[in-house]
């Protein structure tokens, strides 16, 4: 990712700021690349708004703006299809016993840590699936977290209470983080949007 990060940024001066965000649009995973050529973009200030990029065009407001037309979208489109076909390659020229299984392209280098984050889990196809959402707002990933959870509200629970990890809070379906106090007493607490919750 880097190298193909570097090589943009050499043919793109101009464009040094939008390929710096498309490459964590690519690492956050808000890039969907499809079989038909065209990819869906999550956009950077909503999380709930998607662009797609056809035939090298994009819908967003910025397309027609940037220089040569390279809005974040479309790079972030390009750079993950350039990703996925050196990943590709890589598997094909390696020799059939030691094929590893593909995995999802991972950072060369750690970012920095998001502004705002929030994990929590869902119950997807039956499965149990923790959904980790990140933005630079915390009052819009709150309005994130509030859209995912209403779209995937909590199923109701058999007799028996299914196990839940630590620091689960079973009122909002949300992950909560650890705090210590300077008396030694720890808790669980997460944040919305109507102030900070302990789960009870």
């Amino acid at each position: 990712m880097a190298a193909i990060a570097a090589k943009a940024h050499d043919k793109l001066p101009e464009c040094t700021g939008r390929v710096d965000s498309a490459v964590k649009l690519v690492l956050a995973g808000d890039v969907e690349l499809r079989a038909d050529g065209t990819a869906r973009v999550a956009s950077q200030s909503n999380g709930q708004t998607v662009y797609h990029v056809v035939n090298g065009t994009c819908d967003c407001k910025d397309f027609a703006k940037t220089p040569h037309h390279f809005c974040t979208h479309r790079l972030s489109s390009a750079i993950a299809r350039r990703a996925q076909e050196l990943v590709t390659a890589t598997l094909d020229a390696a020799p059939p016993a030691s094929k590893p299984v593909p995995a999802p392209i991972m950072p060369v280098a750690p970012l920095p840590e998001a502004p705002a984050s929030a994990n929590c889990y869902v119950t997807l196809a039956g499965r149990q699936v923790q959904v980790t959402l990140r933005d630079s707002d915390e009052q819009r990933l709150l309005v994130r977290l509030e859209a995912l959870l209403q779209r995937f509200p909590a199923e109701a629970e058999p007799e028996g209470e299914q196990a839940l990890p630590e620091g689960w809070c079973r009122k909002h379906g949300a992950q909560m983080k650890l705090n210590h106090g300077k008396d030694g007493s720890t808790w669980y607490s997460h944040k919305t949007a109507d102030g900070w919750c302990k789960g009870k």
